[in-house]
Protein backbone atom coordinates (compact mmCIF):
# COMPACT_ATOMS: atom_id res chain seq x y z
CA UNK A 1 0.00 0.00 0.00
CA UNK A 2 0.98 3.65 -0.43
CA UNK A 3 2.27 4.92 2.91
CA UNK A 4 3.81 8.23 1.89
CA UNK A 5 3.85 10.57 -1.10
CA UNK A 6 6.47 13.33 -1.50
CA UNK A 7 5.98 15.96 -4.20
CA UNK A 8 8.53 18.68 -4.87
CA UNK A 9 8.35 21.47 -7.46
CA UNK A 10 5.42 20.02 -9.43
CA UNK A 11 2.85 22.33 -11.07
CA UNK A 12 1.34 24.41 -8.20
CA UNK A 13 3.00 22.27 -5.54
CA UNK A 14 6.20 23.52 -3.98
CA UNK A 15 6.80 20.82 -1.38
CA UNK A 16 4.28 18.28 0.00
CA UNK A 17 4.72 15.30 2.28
CA UNK A 18 1.53 13.21 2.55
CA UNK A 19 1.33 10.18 4.84
CA UNK A 20 -1.64 7.91 4.16
CA UNK A 21 -3.61 5.56 6.39
CA UNK A 22 -3.84 1.83 5.69
CA UNK A 23 -7.64 2.04 5.46
CA UNK A 24 -9.95 4.62 3.89
CA UNK A 25 -8.34 7.97 3.05
CA UNK A 26 -10.69 10.78 2.05
CA UNK A 27 -9.42 13.77 0.02
CA UNK A 28 -11.66 16.79 -0.34
CA UNK A 29 -11.30 20.35 -1.50
CA UNK A 30 -12.92 22.97 -3.67
CA UNK A 31 -12.97 22.54 -7.42
CA UNK A 32 -9.64 23.72 -8.80
CA UNK A 33 -7.86 23.44 -5.47
CA UNK A 34 -5.35 20.98 -6.89
CA UNK A 35 -6.70 17.49 -6.23
CA UNK A 36 -6.10 16.57 -9.87
CA UNK A 37 -2.51 17.87 -9.55
CA UNK A 38 -1.85 15.43 -6.72
CA UNK A 39 -3.36 12.62 -8.80
CA UNK A 40 -1.19 13.70 -11.74
CA UNK A 41 1.93 13.51 -9.58
CA UNK A 42 0.91 10.07 -8.35
CA UNK A 43 0.36 8.99 -11.97
CA UNK A 44 3.95 9.92 -12.82
CA UNK A 45 5.41 7.44 -10.32
CA UNK A 46 3.00 4.82 -11.66
CA UNK A 47 4.49 5.08 -15.15
CA UNK A 48 2.47 7.81 -16.89
CA UNK A 49 4.39 9.86 -19.42
CA UNK A 50 5.42 13.38 -18.48
CA UNK A 51 3.64 15.65 -20.94
CA UNK A 52 5.62 18.89 -21.06
CA UNK A 53 7.28 20.61 -18.10
CA UNK A 54 5.62 20.75 -14.69
CA UNK A 55 7.64 23.07 -12.48
CA UNK A 56 6.67 25.29 -9.59
CA UNK A 57 10.10 26.88 -9.95
CA UNK A 58 11.52 26.77 -13.46
CA UNK A 59 15.15 26.56 -12.30
CA UNK A 60 14.70 23.41 -10.18
CA UNK A 61 13.93 19.82 -11.09
CA UNK A 62 10.66 18.14 -10.18
CA UNK A 63 10.89 15.11 -7.83
CA UNK A 64 8.05 12.78 -6.85
CA UNK A 65 8.55 9.87 -4.45
CA UNK A 66 6.12 7.20 -3.36
CA UNK A 67 6.77 4.90 -0.40
CA UNK A 68 5.02 1.53 -0.68
CA UNK A 69 4.69 -1.20 1.95
CA UNK A 70 4.86 -4.49 0.01
CA UNK A 71 5.46 -7.20 2.61
CA UNK A 72 1.91 -8.62 2.32
CA UNK A 73 1.56 -8.72 -1.46
CA UNK A 74 3.95 -11.41 -2.81
CA UNK A 75 5.63 -9.08 -5.32
CA UNK A 76 9.18 -10.38 -4.91
CA UNK A 77 9.01 -12.39 -8.23
CA UNK A 78 8.38 -9.14 -10.14
CA UNK A 79 11.55 -7.62 -8.67
CA UNK A 80 13.56 -10.76 -9.45
CA UNK A 81 12.27 -10.91 -13.04
CA UNK A 82 13.22 -7.27 -13.61
CA UNK A 83 16.58 -7.47 -11.82
CA UNK A 84 15.54 -5.04 -9.08
CA UNK A 85 16.38 -5.03 -5.38
CA UNK A 86 13.31 -6.07 -3.41
CA UNK A 87 12.55 -4.07 -0.27
CA UNK A 88 9.45 -4.53 1.88
CA UNK A 89 9.41 -0.72 2.04
CA UNK A 90 9.93 0.14 -1.62
CA UNK A 91 10.57 3.67 -2.85
CA UNK A 92 9.57 4.71 -6.36
CA UNK A 93 11.04 8.02 -7.53
CA UNK A 94 10.45 10.07 -10.66
CA UNK A 95 12.60 13.05 -11.58
CA UNK A 96 11.97 15.59 -14.33
CA UNK A 97 14.94 17.86 -15.00
CA UNK A 98 14.70 21.48 -16.05
CA UNK A 99 15.29 20.50 -19.68
CA UNK A 100 12.24 18.22 -19.56
CA UNK A 101 14.11 14.91 -19.43
CA UNK A 102 12.60 12.28 -17.17
CA UNK A 103 14.17 9.50 -15.11
CA UNK A 104 12.56 6.80 -12.96
CA UNK A 105 13.97 4.74 -10.09
CA UNK A 106 12.82 1.80 -8.00
CA UNK A 107 14.82 1.51 -4.78
CA UNK A 108 17.43 3.76 -6.42
CA UNK A 109 17.80 1.45 -9.46
CA UNK A 110 17.00 3.19 -12.77
CA UNK A 111 14.07 1.63 -14.65
CA UNK A 112 12.22 2.17 -17.90
CA UNK A 113 8.69 3.58 -17.97
CA UNK A 114 7.41 0.19 -19.12
CA UNK A 115 8.80 -1.49 -16.01
CA UNK A 116 7.48 1.35 -13.84
CA UNK A 117 4.03 1.06 -15.39
CA UNK A 118 3.98 -2.72 -14.93
CA UNK A 119 4.89 -2.31 -11.25
CA UNK A 120 2.33 0.47 -10.84
CA UNK A 121 -0.43 -1.81 -12.15
CA UNK A 122 0.43 -4.26 -9.36
CA UNK A 123 0.29 -1.55 -6.70
CA UNK A 124 -2.62 0.81 -7.43
CA UNK A 125 -5.86 0.74 -9.38
CA UNK A 126 -7.02 4.27 -10.17
CA UNK A 127 -10.75 4.50 -10.83
CA UNK A 128 -11.85 7.91 -12.09
CA UNK A 129 -15.20 9.18 -13.36
CA UNK A 130 -13.87 8.54 -16.87
CA UNK A 131 -13.00 4.92 -16.03
CA UNK A 132 -16.62 3.93 -16.57
CA UNK A 133 -15.69 3.85 -20.27
CA UNK A 134 -13.81 0.64 -19.45
CA UNK A 135 -17.07 -1.06 -18.52
CA UNK A 136 -17.92 -1.87 -22.12
CA UNK A 137 -14.46 -3.05 -23.13
CA UNK A 138 -13.93 -6.74 -23.64
CA UNK A 139 -10.60 -6.71 -21.80
CA UNK A 140 -12.15 -5.22 -18.64
CA UNK A 141 -15.18 -7.52 -18.66
CA UNK A 142 -13.00 -10.61 -19.03
CA UNK A 143 -10.71 -9.30 -16.30
CA UNK A 144 -13.70 -9.20 -13.95
CA UNK A 145 -14.55 -12.84 -14.65
CA UNK A 146 -10.91 -13.94 -14.42
CA UNK A 147 -10.43 -12.09 -11.15
CA UNK A 148 -13.50 -13.74 -9.65
CA UNK A 149 -12.46 -17.18 -10.94
CA UNK A 150 -8.82 -16.65 -9.87
CA UNK A 151 -7.77 -17.54 -13.39
CA UNK A 152 -4.21 -16.20 -13.24
CA UNK A 153 -2.57 -19.61 -13.73
CA UNK A 154 -5.21 -20.80 -16.20
CA UNK A 155 -4.90 -17.60 -18.25
CA UNK A 156 -1.09 -17.81 -18.25
CA UNK A 157 -1.24 -21.44 -19.45
CA UNK A 158 -3.65 -20.39 -22.23
CA UNK A 159 -1.43 -17.48 -23.30
CA UNK A 160 1.63 -19.72 -23.32
CA UNK A 161 -0.21 -22.19 -25.56
CA UNK A 162 -1.42 -19.35 -27.82
CA UNK A 163 2.11 -17.90 -28.17
CA UNK A 164 3.50 -21.33 -28.97
CA UNK A 165 0.83 -21.99 -31.59
CA UNK A 166 1.23 -18.57 -33.23
CA UNK A 167 5.04 -18.83 -33.22
CA UNK A 168 4.95 -22.28 -34.81
CA UNK A 169 2.34 -21.17 -37.36
CA UNK A 170 4.48 -18.17 -38.33
CA UNK A 171 7.59 -20.36 -38.64
CA UNK A 172 5.72 -22.88 -40.80
CA UNK A 173 4.35 -20.18 -43.09
CA UNK A 174 7.81 -18.64 -43.42
CA UNK A 175 9.33 -21.99 -44.33
CA UNK A 176 6.58 -22.74 -46.85
CA UNK A 177 7.13 -19.32 -48.44
CA UNK A 178 10.86 -20.01 -48.64
CA UNK A 179 10.20 -23.37 -50.29
CA UNK A 180 7.80 -21.77 -52.77
CA UNK A 181 10.43 -19.20 -53.75
CA UNK A 182 13.25 -21.76 -53.99
CA UNK A 183 11.19 -24.29 -55.95
CA UNK A 184 11.35 -21.92 -58.91
CA UNK A 185 15.14 -22.29 -59.04
CA UNK A 186 15.28 -25.91 -57.88
CA UNK A 187 14.93 -27.34 -61.40
CA UNK A 188 17.65 -25.04 -62.69
CA UNK A 189 19.96 -25.95 -59.81
CA UNK A 190 19.27 -29.64 -60.41
CA UNK A 191 20.06 -29.27 -64.12
CA UNK A 192 23.34 -27.52 -63.39
CA UNK A 193 24.28 -30.07 -60.74
CA UNK A 194 23.50 -33.01 -63.05
CA UNK A 195 25.58 -31.46 -65.81
CA UNK A 196 28.60 -31.04 -63.51
CA UNK A 197 28.15 -34.47 -61.94
CA UNK A 198 27.96 -36.17 -65.33
CA UNK A 199 31.23 -34.45 -66.28
CA UNK A 200 32.94 -36.51 -63.51
CA UNK A 201 35.36 -33.73 -62.77
CA UNK A 202 38.73 -34.57 -61.24
CA UNK A 203 41.30 -32.28 -59.65
CA UNK A 204 44.45 -32.03 -61.86
CA UNK A 205 42.73 -33.57 -64.89
CA UNK A 206 42.79 -30.39 -66.96
CA UNK A 207 46.54 -29.89 -66.54
CA UNK A 208 47.24 -33.52 -67.47
CA UNK A 209 45.04 -33.29 -70.57
CA UNK A 210 46.66 -30.04 -71.70
CA UNK A 211 50.11 -31.66 -71.38
CA UNK A 212 48.99 -34.79 -73.25
CA UNK A 213 47.43 -32.77 -76.10
CA UNK A 214 50.63 -30.76 -76.43
CA UNK A 215 52.66 -33.99 -76.74
CA UNK A 216 50.27 -35.59 -79.25
CA UNK A 217 50.15 -32.48 -81.43
CA UNK A 218 53.99 -32.29 -81.49
CA UNK A 219 54.72 -36.03 -81.66
CA UNK A 220 56.76 -35.87 -84.90
CA UNK A 221 58.96 -33.05 -83.67
CA UNK A 222 59.47 -34.83 -80.34
CA UNK A 223 60.33 -38.07 -82.10
CA UNK A 224 62.88 -36.31 -84.36
CA UNK A 225 64.49 -34.62 -81.41
CA UNK A 226 64.78 -37.84 -79.43
CA UNK A 227 66.08 -39.77 -82.45
CA UNK A 228 68.76 -37.13 -83.11
CA UNK A 229 69.84 -37.15 -79.49
CA UNK A 230 70.01 -40.94 -79.40
CA UNK A 231 72.06 -41.02 -82.64
CA UNK A 232 74.57 -38.49 -81.32
CA UNK A 233 74.91 -40.23 -77.99
CA UNK A 234 75.57 -43.79 -79.12
CA UNK A 235 74.82 -44.62 -82.73
CA UNK A 236 76.94 -42.61 -85.14
CA UNK A 237 80.63 -43.48 -85.80
CA UNK A 238 81.88 -40.61 -83.67
CA UNK A 239 79.17 -40.71 -81.04
CA UNK A 240 79.52 -39.19 -77.61
CA UNK A 241 79.94 -42.65 -76.14
CA UNK A 242 82.66 -43.60 -78.62
CA UNK A 243 84.51 -40.32 -78.00
CA UNK A 244 84.52 -40.96 -74.26
CA UNK A 245 86.00 -44.43 -74.87
CA UNK A 246 88.86 -42.91 -76.79
CA UNK A 247 89.46 -40.29 -74.10
CA UNK A 248 89.62 -43.08 -71.50
CA UNK A 249 92.25 -44.90 -73.55
CA UNK A 250 94.45 -41.80 -73.62
CA UNK A 251 94.12 -41.24 -69.90
CA UNK A 252 94.86 -44.85 -69.09
CA UNK A 253 98.09 -44.55 -71.15
CA UNK A 254 99.40 -41.65 -69.06
CA UNK A 255 98.08 -42.98 -65.78
CA UNK A 256 101.24 -45.12 -65.38
CA UNK A 257 103.32 -42.01 -65.32
CA UNK A 258 100.89 -39.60 -63.66
CA UNK A 259 98.99 -41.32 -60.83
CA UNK A 260 96.72 -38.27 -60.20
CA UNK A 261 95.02 -38.98 -63.55
CA UNK A 262 93.40 -42.04 -61.94
CA UNK A 263 90.79 -39.82 -60.30
CA UNK A 264 89.91 -38.24 -63.63
CA UNK A 265 89.66 -41.69 -65.20
CA UNK A 266 87.20 -42.81 -62.56
CA UNK A 267 85.05 -39.72 -62.98
CA UNK A 268 84.99 -40.17 -66.76
CA UNK A 269 84.03 -43.83 -66.40
CA UNK A 270 81.07 -42.79 -64.20
CA UNK A 271 80.05 -40.23 -66.82
CA UNK A 272 80.25 -42.92 -69.51
CA UNK A 273 77.87 -45.16 -67.56
CA UNK A 274 75.42 -42.24 -67.03
CA UNK A 275 75.55 -41.34 -70.75
CA UNK A 276 74.82 -44.93 -71.71
CA UNK A 277 71.73 -44.87 -69.43
CA UNK A 278 70.61 -41.57 -70.88
CA UNK A 279 71.08 -42.87 -74.41
CA UNK A 280 68.95 -45.95 -73.62
CA UNK A 281 66.16 -43.85 -72.04
CA UNK A 282 66.15 -41.40 -74.95
CA UNK A 283 65.91 -44.35 -77.34
CA UNK A 284 63.02 -45.85 -75.37
CA UNK A 285 61.20 -42.50 -75.27
CA UNK A 286 61.59 -42.16 -78.97
CA UNK A 287 60.06 -45.59 -79.48
CA UNK A 288 57.10 -44.71 -77.21
CA UNK A 289 56.23 -41.43 -78.89
CA UNK A 290 53.77 -41.82 -81.66
CA UNK A 291 50.89 -39.86 -83.16
CA UNK A 292 47.41 -41.09 -82.02
CA UNK A 293 44.74 -39.11 -83.83
CA UNK A 294 41.89 -40.78 -81.93
CA UNK A 295 43.43 -40.06 -78.53
CA UNK A 296 44.14 -36.48 -79.55
CA UNK A 297 40.52 -36.00 -80.59
CA UNK A 298 39.27 -37.49 -77.33
CA UNK A 299 41.57 -35.33 -75.20
CA UNK A 300 40.58 -32.19 -77.09
CA UNK A 301 36.91 -33.07 -76.72
CA UNK A 302 37.34 -33.52 -72.96
CA UNK A 303 39.23 -30.24 -72.67
CA UNK A 304 36.57 -28.50 -74.69
CA UNK A 305 33.95 -29.74 -72.19
CA UNK A 306 35.99 -28.42 -69.26
CA UNK A 307 36.62 -25.06 -70.96
CA UNK A 308 32.91 -24.65 -71.82
CA UNK A 309 31.83 -25.45 -68.24
CA UNK A 310 34.31 -22.93 -66.87
CA UNK A 311 33.13 -20.30 -69.31
CA UNK A 312 29.47 -21.02 -68.57
CA UNK A 313 29.93 -20.70 -64.82
CA UNK A 314 32.48 -17.89 -65.06
CA UNK A 315 35.28 -19.69 -63.25
CA UNK A 316 38.89 -20.51 -64.23
CA UNK A 317 39.60 -23.94 -62.79
CA UNK A 318 38.17 -27.42 -62.32
CA UNK A 319 38.49 -26.88 -58.55
CA UNK A 320 36.09 -23.95 -58.83
CA UNK A 321 33.67 -26.15 -60.82
CA UNK A 322 33.81 -28.80 -58.10
CA UNK A 323 33.12 -26.15 -55.44
CA UNK A 324 30.09 -25.01 -57.45
CA UNK A 325 28.91 -28.59 -57.81
CA UNK A 326 29.07 -29.04 -54.03
CA UNK A 327 27.23 -25.77 -53.46
CA UNK A 328 24.43 -26.80 -55.82
CA UNK A 329 24.17 -30.16 -54.10
CA UNK A 330 23.76 -28.46 -50.72
CA UNK A 331 20.99 -26.24 -52.09
CA UNK A 332 19.16 -29.24 -53.50
CA UNK A 333 19.53 -31.16 -50.23
CA UNK A 334 18.36 -28.13 -48.27
CA UNK A 335 15.09 -28.08 -50.24
CA UNK A 336 14.61 -31.77 -49.61
CA UNK A 337 15.38 -31.29 -45.90
CA UNK A 338 12.94 -28.39 -45.70
CA UNK A 339 10.18 -30.59 -47.06
CA UNK A 340 10.87 -33.08 -44.28
CA UNK A 341 10.97 -30.21 -41.78
CA UNK A 342 7.59 -28.96 -43.03
CA UNK A 343 6.06 -32.35 -42.32
CA UNK A 344 7.49 -32.33 -38.77
CA UNK A 345 6.40 -28.74 -38.17
CA UNK A 346 2.87 -29.55 -39.36
CA UNK A 347 2.75 -32.37 -36.84
CA UNK A 348 4.03 -30.11 -34.05
CA UNK A 349 1.53 -27.43 -35.06
CA UNK A 350 -1.34 -29.91 -34.84
CA UNK A 351 -0.20 -30.85 -31.33
CA UNK A 352 0.01 -27.16 -30.34
CA UNK A 353 -3.44 -26.52 -31.78
CA UNK A 354 -4.90 -29.35 -29.73
CA UNK A 355 -3.23 -28.00 -26.58
CA UNK A 356 -4.53 -24.49 -27.34
CA UNK A 357 -8.07 -25.83 -27.75
CA UNK A 358 -7.82 -27.62 -24.42
CA UNK A 359 -6.47 -24.54 -22.60
CA UNK A 360 -9.06 -22.30 -24.28
CA UNK A 361 -11.89 -24.62 -23.21
CA UNK A 362 -10.50 -24.81 -19.66
CA UNK A 363 -10.42 -21.00 -19.47
CA UNK A 364 -13.93 -20.76 -20.92
CA UNK A 365 -15.36 -23.27 -18.45
CA UNK A 366 -13.72 -21.46 -15.54
CA UNK A 367 -15.30 -18.19 -16.63
CA UNK A 368 -18.71 -19.81 -17.11
CA UNK A 369 -18.50 -21.19 -13.58
CA UNK A 370 -18.47 -17.67 -12.05
CA UNK A 371 -20.96 -15.94 -14.37
CA UNK A 372 -23.86 -16.36 -11.98
CA UNK A 373 -21.80 -15.35 -8.95
CA UNK A 374 -20.64 -12.12 -10.62
CA UNK A 375 -24.19 -11.25 -11.70
CA UNK A 376 -25.62 -11.89 -8.22
CA UNK A 377 -22.87 -9.96 -6.43
CA UNK A 378 -23.18 -6.88 -8.66
CA UNK A 379 -26.98 -6.87 -8.51
CA UNK A 380 -26.89 -7.23 -4.71
CA UNK A 381 -24.50 -4.30 -4.34
CA UNK A 382 -26.50 -2.18 -6.81
CA UNK A 383 -29.59 -2.82 -4.72
CA UNK A 384 -27.72 -1.36 -1.74
CA UNK A 385 -27.03 1.86 -3.63
CA UNK A 386 -30.59 2.47 -4.77
CA UNK A 387 -30.75 0.36 -7.92
CA UNK A 388 -32.97 -2.45 -6.71
CA UNK A 389 -34.37 -3.18 -10.15
CA UNK A 390 -31.01 -3.33 -11.90
CA UNK A 391 -30.13 -6.49 -13.74
CA UNK A 392 -26.76 -7.61 -15.07
CA UNK A 393 -26.47 -10.49 -17.48
CA UNK A 394 -23.15 -11.76 -18.79
CA UNK A 395 -23.13 -13.26 -22.26
CA UNK A 396 -20.12 -15.51 -22.83
CA UNK A 397 -19.66 -17.27 -26.17
CA UNK A 398 -16.78 -19.57 -27.07
CA UNK A 399 -15.04 -18.46 -30.27
CA UNK A 400 -13.69 -20.66 -33.07
CA UNK A 401 -9.96 -21.33 -32.81
CA UNK A 402 -9.02 -18.91 -35.59
CA UNK A 403 -10.47 -16.01 -33.56
CA UNK A 404 -8.63 -16.73 -30.30
CA UNK A 405 -7.06 -13.63 -28.73
CA UNK A 406 -4.61 -12.95 -25.92
CA UNK A 407 -7.59 -12.43 -23.61
CA UNK A 408 -8.91 -15.90 -24.39
CA UNK A 409 -11.21 -17.71 -26.76
CA UNK A 410 -14.39 -15.99 -25.58
CA UNK A 411 -16.69 -13.27 -26.84
CA UNK A 412 -18.09 -11.45 -23.78
CA UNK A 413 -20.82 -8.86 -23.36
CA UNK A 414 -22.11 -7.29 -20.15
CA UNK A 415 -25.82 -6.63 -20.70
CA UNK A 416 -27.57 -4.26 -18.32
CA UNK A 417 -30.97 -2.93 -17.41
CA UNK A 418 -31.52 -0.32 -14.70
CA UNK A 419 -35.32 -0.46 -14.62
CA UNK A 420 -38.14 -2.99 -14.63
CA UNK A 421 -39.35 -3.96 -18.08
CA UNK A 422 -36.28 -2.53 -19.77
CA UNK A 423 -34.61 -4.77 -22.32
CA UNK A 424 -31.10 -5.86 -21.44
CA UNK A 425 -28.61 -4.03 -23.65
CA UNK A 426 -24.86 -3.38 -23.72
CA UNK A 427 -24.19 -1.47 -20.52
CA UNK A 428 -22.91 1.79 -21.99
CA UNK A 429 -26.08 2.24 -24.08
CA UNK A 430 -28.63 2.19 -21.26
CA UNK A 431 -26.89 3.44 -18.09
CA UNK A 432 -26.66 7.10 -17.06
CA UNK A 433 -23.47 8.61 -15.66
CA UNK A 434 -24.56 8.08 -12.07
CA UNK A 435 -25.70 4.55 -12.79
CA UNK A 436 -22.41 3.75 -14.53
CA UNK A 437 -20.48 5.04 -11.51
CA UNK A 438 -22.44 2.77 -9.18
CA UNK A 439 -22.09 -0.23 -11.47
CA UNK A 440 -18.36 0.39 -11.70
CA UNK A 441 -18.12 0.72 -7.92
CA UNK A 442 -19.91 -2.61 -7.51
CA UNK A 443 -17.62 -4.30 -10.00
CA UNK A 444 -14.47 -2.75 -8.52
CA UNK A 445 -15.64 -3.92 -5.11
CA UNK A 446 -16.00 -7.44 -6.50
CA UNK A 447 -12.56 -7.37 -8.13
CA UNK A 448 -10.95 -5.96 -5.00
CA UNK A 449 -12.51 -8.69 -2.84
CA UNK A 450 -10.98 -11.41 -5.03
CA UNK A 451 -7.54 -9.92 -5.68
CA UNK A 452 -4.53 -8.89 -3.65
CA UNK A 453 -4.19 -5.39 -5.10
CA UNK A 454 -2.73 -3.17 -2.35
CA UNK A 455 -4.49 0.13 -3.15
CA UNK A 456 -7.52 1.40 -5.03
CA UNK A 457 -8.20 5.07 -5.75
CA UNK A 458 -11.67 6.45 -6.45
CA UNK A 459 -11.26 9.79 -8.17
CA UNK A 460 -14.60 11.65 -8.04
CA UNK A 461 -16.80 8.70 -8.97
CA UNK A 462 -19.68 10.29 -7.03
CA UNK A 463 -20.91 12.05 -10.18
CA UNK A 464 -24.69 11.84 -10.50
CA UNK A 465 -25.43 10.56 -7.00
CA UNK A 466 -26.48 12.19 -3.73
CA UNK A 467 -28.35 11.69 -0.48
CA UNK A 468 -28.93 8.13 0.72
CA UNK A 469 -27.24 6.64 -2.35
CA UNK A 470 -24.07 8.60 -1.60
CA UNK A 471 -24.19 7.32 1.98
CA UNK A 472 -24.40 3.74 0.73
CA UNK A 473 -21.51 4.33 -1.67
CA UNK A 474 -19.46 5.59 1.25
CA UNK A 475 -20.35 2.48 3.24
CA UNK A 476 -19.19 0.26 0.38
CA UNK A 477 -15.88 2.10 0.25
CA UNK A 478 -15.64 1.69 4.00
CA UNK A 479 -16.14 -2.09 3.65
CA UNK A 480 -13.56 -2.23 0.92
CA UNK A 481 -11.00 -0.53 3.14
CA UNK A 482 -11.19 -3.43 5.59
CA UNK A 483 -9.24 -5.54 3.06
CA UNK A 484 -7.23 -2.95 1.15
CA UNK A 485 -6.11 0.65 1.20
CA UNK A 486 -8.65 3.04 -0.37
CA UNK A 487 -8.03 6.64 -1.44
CA UNK A 488 -11.18 8.54 -2.40
CA UNK A 489 -11.52 12.03 -3.83
CA UNK A 490 -15.07 13.21 -3.28
CA UNK A 491 -17.33 16.27 -3.24
CA UNK A 492 -20.06 14.56 -1.21
CA UNK A 493 -20.15 14.86 2.59
CA UNK A 494 -21.86 11.47 2.95
CA UNK A 495 -18.83 9.81 1.33
CA UNK A 496 -16.18 12.09 2.82
CA UNK A 497 -17.42 11.32 6.34
CA UNK A 498 -16.47 7.65 6.09
CA UNK A 499 -12.70 8.01 6.02
CA UNK A 500 -10.20 6.76 8.56
CA UNK A 501 -8.11 9.76 7.62
CA UNK A 502 -9.25 12.96 5.98
CA UNK A 503 -7.10 15.32 3.89
CA UNK A 504 -8.04 18.76 2.64
CA UNK A 505 -6.54 20.21 -0.53
CA UNK A 506 -6.51 24.00 -0.82
CA UNK A 507 -4.78 26.87 -2.62
CA UNK A 508 -2.89 29.71 -1.03
CA UNK A 509 -1.39 32.87 -2.50
CA UNK A 510 2.17 33.70 -1.48
CA UNK A 511 3.80 36.82 -2.93
CA UNK A 512 3.29 36.51 -6.67
CA UNK A 513 2.65 32.75 -6.71
CA UNK A 514 -0.34 30.53 -6.05
CA UNK A 515 0.40 27.11 -4.67
CA UNK A 516 -1.51 23.99 -3.73
CA UNK A 517 -1.23 22.46 -0.28
CA UNK A 518 -2.76 19.47 1.50
CA UNK A 519 -3.19 18.89 5.21
CA UNK A 520 -4.58 16.05 7.33
CA UNK A 521 -7.59 17.14 9.39
CA UNK A 522 -8.13 16.40 13.04
CA UNK A 523 -11.59 15.49 14.35
CA UNK A 524 -12.90 19.06 14.74
CA UNK A 525 -11.36 20.25 11.49
CA UNK A 526 -12.95 17.29 9.76
CA UNK A 527 -16.38 18.15 11.19
CA UNK A 528 -16.00 21.72 9.96
CA UNK A 529 -14.94 20.53 6.48
CA UNK A 530 -17.95 18.19 6.25
CA UNK A 531 -20.22 20.98 7.43
CA UNK A 532 -18.86 23.27 4.72
CA UNK A 533 -19.53 20.57 2.16
CA UNK A 534 -23.11 20.40 3.48
CA UNK A 535 -23.97 24.10 3.62
CA UNK A 536 -21.20 26.31 2.28
CA UNK A 537 -18.35 28.50 3.52
CA UNK A 538 -19.90 29.54 6.85
CA UNK A 539 -21.79 26.50 8.14
CA UNK A 540 -24.44 26.99 10.83
CA UNK A 541 -25.01 24.93 13.94
CA UNK A 542 -27.38 22.55 12.19
CA UNK A 543 -24.79 21.82 9.50
CA UNK A 544 -22.15 21.24 12.16
CA UNK A 545 -24.51 18.94 14.05
CA UNK A 546 -25.27 16.99 10.90
CA UNK A 547 -21.55 16.77 10.14
CA UNK A 548 -20.86 15.35 13.59
CA UNK A 549 -23.56 12.74 13.07
CA UNK A 550 -22.06 11.76 9.73
CA UNK A 551 -18.57 11.51 11.19
CA UNK A 552 -19.86 9.66 14.23
CA UNK A 553 -18.86 12.14 16.93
Amino acid sequence: MLTRLLIKNYALIEDLDIQFDAGLNMITGETGAGKSIIMGALGLILGNRAEGKHFFREDQKCVIEGYFSLHAYHLRPFFVDNDLDYESETIIRREISVDGKSRAFVNDSPVTLNVLKALGELLIDIHSQHATLQLNTERFQLMVLDSMAKNQDVLEAYRTALRQYKDQLAQLEQLQNEIASTNAELDFNQFQFDELQQAQLQIGEQEQLEEEVSQLENAEEIKRGLFGASHLLDEQELSVNQAIKEVLQHLQTVQRFLPSVATLTERLQSAQIEIKDIAQEVQMLGQEVHMDENRLAAANERLSLLYNLQKKHRVDTVVALLDLQNELEQKILAVANREEKVAQMQKDLADSLQLLKEEGSRLHESRVSVQGEVQEYVQSLLSEVGMGNAQLSISLTELPIERYKTTGGDDVQFLFSANKGQTLQPIHRVASGGELSRVMLAIKSLVASSSALPTIIFDEIDTGISGEVALKVGQIMERLSANMQVLAISHLPQIASKGNKHFKVYKIDEAEKTKTNIVPLDAEQRVFEIAQMLSGTNPGESALKHARELVGL
